[in-house]
């Protein structure tokens, strides 16, 4: 069983014979009542993103998920097709279901599959991706000793915030888990 303080951004839940993961969570006191936890899940199965409210010191159990290495092989319109390292065997995921996550897919990216009872139901990311940037505005001589960002947007579509010295070209780190520009790599 998992409590609030258990509670991680990631985590399969099973609530209901839905498998639903953590988004965001977020504990709140109220005034002459019992405080509660308010928690922002997707079901895994369709993407459909819910919030549920708990009262505080309720109990939640975690979904059996097994996790594989695999890899991102390609894209078929709204599907996302991965493989399985050890098997080879080959499964597509709907952009709905992975959310967020196909900002960040590259080909030959490796991810950790997630499964449940055998049916592949969602990917891991890993902490950073590497990605190029194909637009952006020009880096001026001086640019580094200032702290300010600027808009770019990446091979996969994703727009993050860089800092003035990046330019077009460019391969930056990016964090899956914020989005954020972590540092440049070439």
């Amino acid at each position: 069983m998992v409590s609030f303080s258990d509670l991680k951004k990631g985590l399969t839940l099973e609530i209901d014979g839905q498998l639903l993961q953590v988004l965001e969570y977020s504990f709140q006191k109220m005034q002459q009542r019992q405080p509660i936890m308010r928690i922002r899940l997707r079901d895994m199965r369709t993407g459909k993103v819910v919030e549920k409210s708990y009262p505080a010191g309720t109990k939640l159990s975690p979904a059996a998920v097994d996790h594989r290495t695999g890899q991102f092989m390609y894209k078929d319109d709204d599907l996302y097709h991965f493989m399985d390292t050890e098997t080879y065997e080959q499964f597509p995921l709907s952009a709905a279901v992975l959310g967020d996550g196909t900002n960040y897919m590259m080909d030959g990216i490796s991810v950790q599959i997630l499964s449940y009872k055998g049916q592949p139901i969602g990917v891991e990311l890993p902490i950073t991706v590497d990605l190029k940037v194909v637009e952006t505005a020009p880096g001026f001589k001086g640019d580094t000793a200032t702290s300010g960002t600027k808009p770019a947007k990446m091979e996969t579509g994703l727009s993050v915030n860089v800092p003035l010295f990046v330019n077009e070209g460019d391969t930056i780190r990016v964090d899956t888990r914020t989005g954020l520009y972590v540092e440049r790599v070439t």
